[in-house]
């Protein structure tokens, strides 16, 4: 393990990579390698302080997070000022695990990438100080990332995908469709009108009052709703899926939470039981919102794929599509990347896979420890950006955090004056 000694917080004469040792033993001459490029990435958009190292070919030297969850379960959500003192009180450490792990000085890093939008402000903010004490400290070069650019380009890192392929985000905190035609440069297809997926699924977990299960005590609300949904029968309870008659990619959840909140009351009512205690058609419901949930994400992106079908937005020739897919992929099939916290719930997976093999297209998900916030995700896209030479700062000063930033150029009002009509898929899930 390495030791730093630390001044002000800060790194201070940190030890030399042993990399060249290391080749010595080997009988390996360090010049006949050029020294790899190695990003270290921070993140605390939200309420995960992590950080990594990874390199550009994808490999991950070393990572280490620290998550706030069992923290805002007892308050029932995020609490900003709560979070901010828990990323001061972690990053620290968290950066020092990670360098430790990968055995790299913050001297031999090519550059410092850091989550700087969208997210909470009071979070943003700890992870940009502490990197930019970082950058001014060992003169690297500073590379800010949009969080949702990194979630999307994600599956770079762990597949062959070459640009464009679309990509569908849903999180506790975000939900849109965009086309990526390469890095910073996104096509906005969809995005939610009010609230994201995972937000509604944590509303309707609390309103179901999951947490005083014990086996869902140390659960997100998602998660506890994915689990609890497995012993219920979704058909007790019909629940329309939201917008059916808007013909656009965009997403809205409130209505459906609204509905969710009726059925509720009228079942504690009926079963003349005090709120907060739990029903017991709580499992039918949960499996009844999970599946229109799953409903109404498929339906708009099946039209997003019939939309990037009809402007030829994705190239159709196999040998290209044939790189986006573990398996060879079918003729004609277009590639298709799901990521984001949600994207982890099986379920939701399995709807999206349907969509897929009717839109002959190839579906590819990120291993779930990367579908979550993390490190790993902000290093790559480091990678990426330094690779092409976007958005890599010298000078710092006065560099400033968005907690509300857009992801690329919005064509969603062309997408809804297409009006493409979604032919009815038959969820046999």
């Amino acid at each position: 393990m390495l030791i730093f000694r630390k001044t002000a917080g800060v790194f201070a004469n940190p030890p030399k990579r042993n990399v060249y040792g290391f080749l010595r033993r080997l009988r390996v001459c360090p010049g006949a390698l050029s020294p790899p490029k190695l990003v270290l990435g921070i993140e605390t958009s939200c309420d995960d302080t992590a950080a990594a190292v990874v390199d550009e070919t994808g490999r991950v030297w070393g990572e280490a997070m620290h998550s706030q969850t069992e923290v805002h379960l007892k308050t029932g959500g995020i609490v900003p000022p709560v979070a901010q003192q828990l990323h001061r009180e972690n990053i620290e450490r968290i950066v020092e695990e990670a360098l430790s792990a990968s055995r790299v000085s913050p001297r031999d890093l090519s550059a410092i990438a850091t989550t700087v939008k969208p997210g909470l402000a009071l979070s943003l903010g700890v992870g940009l100080a502490f990197s930019l004490q970082l950058v001014n400290q060992f003169k690297k070069p500073f590379i800010p990332i949009h969080h949702m650019e990194a979630h999307a380009l994600t599956i770079r890192l762990t597949n062959k995908v070459e640009f464009p392929f679309l990509v569908l985000l849903i999180s506790g905190g975000h939900c849109l469709l965009a086309l990526v035609r390469g890095v910073a440069d996104f096509l906005l297809l969809g995005k939610s009108l009010d609230i994201a997926p995972g937000d509604m699924l944590d509303k309707v977990a609390r309103r179901l009052s999951l947490i005083s299960r014990p086996e869902y005590s140390t659960m997100s609300g998602g998660k506890a709703m994915e689990h609890l949904a497995k012993e219920g029968n979704r058909f007790h309870f019909t629940l329309s899926p939201p917008m059916q008659n808007a013909k656009n990619c965009n997403f809205s959840f409130t209505g459906l939470q609204h509905v969710i909140d009726k059925l509720i009351k009228r079942k504690e009512k009926e079963e003349g039981i005090e709120k907060g205690q739990i029903l017991s058609s709580a499992a039918d419901i949960a499996a009844a919102v999970q599946h229109v949930t799953a409903c109404h994400l498929a339906t708009r992106t099946h039209r997003a794929l019939l939309f990037c079908k009809q402007r030829a937005l994705l190239p159709p020739a196999n040998a290209v599509l044939v790189s986006f897919a573990r398996s060879p992929a079918s003729s004609g099939s277009l590639p298709r990347v799901v990521s984001g916290g949600v994207a982890s719930n099986l379920y939701i997976r399995s709807a999206l896979e349907m969509v897929a093999n009717a839109a002959q297209c190839t579906l590819l998900c990120p291993p779930p420890r990367l579908c979550t916030d993390n490190g790993v995700m902000i290093a790559w896209n480091g990678i990426e950006r330094l690779r092409a030479g976007l958005g890599i700062l010298h000078d710092v000063e006065d560099f400033r955090y968005e907690p509300k930033c857009p992801l690329g150029v919005d064509i969603s009002e062309e997408v809804a004056e297409a009006a493409i009509k979604v032919p009815q898929l038959k969820m046999t899930i």
